[in-house]
């Protein structure tokens, strides 16, 4: 593998130029003093800032119809309509899809993603093809790709589906998922109790999407908090979407999330429609680990996403009501190392030793980075140079 030279970037957290050496996939050194590599590709990037690999932490690649003919969205504004959308249209438009799951797997490499957590739908109707397309769709993308097994249409309401969610983890599936024990299951207590025991007789993280708003979801945080901590699940438990923490003011909001804090359960967020976000600064300010993705990508349950994790950390800063550079750097922080944690990525960021999955950015800030969004200088995965 040739040694690569990064001469003149802006590495994100140091504050002056440096040059980078990536040597046998790793970042070797990192200098502000010129580096000598004889026989190194050089590539020069000066003043353009040199991020860790994009990291997106919550999407449904089985269900994109990204590369696809555009398919108008049918679904009403319901939760149930949209499940009931999905059901129904997903065998007629040929879901999951190897073929559009690797158009859309490129275009994140493309602008950057190096990593990415996906939830795959499991139920009896569709079995784990979901999973193996993902999976056969993975393999020919340069970009790690992770699985939660995910009961979309319930647990508990759908029989079945629980042994199928085994069948996935015994499979090699890497998480286990849930959602909205209450909204959708009608039984917080036995829907997480299987969740959570899965994931301890697995050794798998766990991320729950919870839509369920107000104080049933502030509720069902409690529970999540209360097992994580039980069962010394800390650091592998994630909530996606966590409406209900952008709905709750006063008290109970920040006693939550020092509960979060306390019981090392992430917050992930994908800011979208006009869904409630959860307070990212409050979260971070606590010690929460906050991640960001896109949820649906061009599928049937809406028609937006482009994969590109800047754009997204965008939108999260933008519905985060965030003005200021340092406000706007903490969606950066999502979409990087706050997903790498979410994920429990091992050797990840910019310093020597990490694995050398760098992006170069045309900006001369993290703010700028986010609010322009450019079009990637370069891309790199294990050391390789994928685009540039």
């Amino acid at each position: 593998m040739t040694d690569v030279l990064l001469r003149g970037g802006l590495p994100w957290g140091l504050g002056a130029p440096a040059d980078i050496l990536v040597r046998a996939g790793r970042v070797a050194r990192v200098s502000s003093d010129p580096i000598e590599a004889p026989g190194a590709q050089v590539i020069d990037v000066p003043g353009q800032l040199v991020l860790p690999g994009l990291v997106e932490a919550h999407c449904h690649l089985d269900k994109t119809l990204f590369g696809g003919p555009w398919v108008p969205h049918s679904a009403d504004d319901t939760l149930a309509g949209r499940i009931s959308n999905d059901l129904g249209r997903r065998a007629e438009l040929g879901v999951p899809s190897v073929a559009r799951i690797t158009a859309l797997l490129r275009r994140m490499s493309a602008a950057g993603t190096t990593h990415v957590r996906t939830h795959t739908d499991i139920d009896p109707q569709v079995g784990l093809r979901g999973v193996e397309a993902v999976r056969e769709a993975a393999e020919s993308c340069p970009v790690d790709v992770r699985q939660v097994a995910f009961p979309q249409h319930g647990v508990l309401t759908n029989p079945g589906t629980a042994e199928l969610l085994e069948e996935a983890l015994k499979g090699g599936v890497e998480e286990i998922g849930g959602l909205d024990p209450a909204g959708i299951d009608r039984d917080p207590v036995r829907h997480l109790d299987l969740v959570f025991g899965l994931a301890g007789r697995y050794g798998t993280h766990l991320d729950l999407h919870l839509h369920d708003g107000g104080s049933l979801g502030g509720w069902e945080l409690e529970l999540i908090i209360e097992r994580t901590k039980a069962l010394g699940l800390g650091g592998r438990v994630a909530v996606s979407h966590a409406y209900a923490l952008g709905q709750l003011d006063g008290a109970y909001q920040a006693r939550l999330i020092d509960g979060l804090a306390e019981a090392g359960v992430a917050i992930v967020t994908a800011a979208v429609y006009d869904f409630p976000v959860p307070p990212v600064k409050k979260l971070r300010a606590a010690g929460v680990t906050v991640a960001c993705g896109h949820d649906g990508i061009r599928d049937l349950w809406g028609p937006y996403g482009s994969g590109d994790m800047l754009e997204r950390a965008m939108h999260v800063a933008y519905r985060s009501t965030f003005r200021r550079d340092d406000d706007i750097e903490l969606a950066l922080e999502a979409a990087t190392v706050g997903g790498a944690r979410a994920l429990g990525l091992d050797d990840y960021g910019l310093a020597p030793g990490d694995r050398a999955d760098l992006v170069v950015v045309p900006a001369g800030s993290p703010a700028e980075a986010v609010v322009v969004h450019p079009a990637r200088t370069l891309v790199m995965k294990d050391g390789v140079v994928l685009h540039n």
